[in-house]
């Protein structure tokens, strides 16, 4: 099932995400939902908190793109994460384009490490210690910062944030449209 995304500005992608355990009701069908609701909004990543769960549960998927045949190439690259943590950054620290589903429109340049130790539980709760390089870390730490209420804008520069504030204010106020269903904040 396709679920709504919610937009900037709704309460609950400001809060911190709680654990769950292994009986949580239907987690099978909301992993797979929440991989269903990704693709069809064309993301890479899904965290809980997006679809209104404060949660910590994510999901990533991608295929990598090959430049010299200019289309997607082999396997996908899928991760559920259950209670996830970074427990190590690694590398330098990178710029990289991002856009997130919950702040539609906007792409920015933002600076994370390259790789980082994640520890999480599949969605079967076996244990994981996975170091991520690349498009996976990325997405991994975007998707991480969900689960602890903050979204990728809280990351630019106060000056950017002031020059994307029109962009940002028409994401909360709904006046911003997408393809893919939205949920916006309520209006006091």
């Amino acid at each position: 099932m396709i679920l709504p995304i919610v937009g900037l500005g709704h309460p609950t992608l400001r809060k911190v995400a709680q654990p769950i355990n292994a009986d949580y009701p239907d987690l099978q069908q909301l992993v797979d939902n929440m991989f269903e609701t990704m693709y069809a909004a064309e993301g890479v990543g899904l965290a809980a908190p997006q679809i209104d769960l404060p949660i910590r549960l994510l999901t990533i998927g991608y295929r990598n793109y090959d430049e010299k045949l200019k289309d997607y190439v082999g396997d996908p690259i899928e991760r559920t994460m259950i209670n996830p943590e970074i427990v190590e950054s690694k590398g330098e620290m990178q710029y990289y384009n991002e856009g997130c589903l919950s702040v539609p429109g906007i792409h920015e340049d933002v600076l994370r490490p390259e790789s980082v130790v994640v520890r999480y539980y599949d969605r079967n709760f076996q244990l994981h210690t996975e170091e991520l390089t690349g498009l996976l870390a990325r997405i991994a730490q975007h998707e991480i910062d969900h689960l602890n209420g903050k979204v990728f804008v809280d990351r630019l520069s106060p000056l950017k944030r002031t020059l994307l504030k029109r962009k940002m204010n028409d994401i909360v106020s709904g006046k911003t449209r997408t393809f893919y269903r939205m949920k916006y904040a309520t209006k006091k």
